[in-house]
């Protein structure tokens, strides 16, 4: 599995809301990249056929998740954010050491999300919880290698 770098790059536009009026939004995405600069391009690249005005990269950010878990489903357009605590023995001492990590799980609500979770750590040989299951604002995630590389490594 290809190790990936994230950043969170927010998007500045305007938008066409119901009644016709435009409104100023931001929305963020998620990125693989391997710098701030190239994270700049790449969302630039992936936004722009779906932007019919003028947009900008309002922000950037690391964001560090471990792994993504996609869903097969093709309704699965909410992205949920996990907190994992993995319990280990730490040899010298003998105490439990735990350790947070971060995963972002693709589902349609927060019970296929937590169930796309547990399918995702399936044979997972360390001890883990949950600390926290929530949805996040993001709009889309583009790993580096697209669509190809999403159907091909993840479930």
């Amino acid at each position: 599995m290809a190790l990936h770098t994230w950043f969170e790059c927010k998007i500045q536009y305007e938008k066409t809301i119901e009644n016709g009026m435009t409104k100023k939004v931001t929305e963020p995405y998620l990125v693989d990249a391997l710098s701030f600069t190239e994270a700049e391009a790449r969302i630039t690249e992936e936004i722009a056929p779906f932007m019919s005005g003028e947009f900008s990269v309002a922000n950037i950010k690391r964001a560090n998740y471990s792994d993504l878990f996609y869903s097969i489903d093709t309704a699965s357009d909410r992205w949920y954010k996990a907190k994992l605590v993995f319990i280990t023995l730490d040899e010298k001492s003998g105490k439990e050491k735990k350790i947070n990590t971060y995963v972002l799980v693709q589902a349609t609500n927060f019970h296929t999300a937590l169930k796309n979770l547990d399918e995702g750590m399936k044979g997972t040989m360390a001890d883990y919880v949950i600390a926290s299951l929530q949805e996040t604002p993001l709009m889309d995630v583009y790993p580096f290698g697209g669509e190809e590389e999403r159907l091909t490594i993840y479930h």
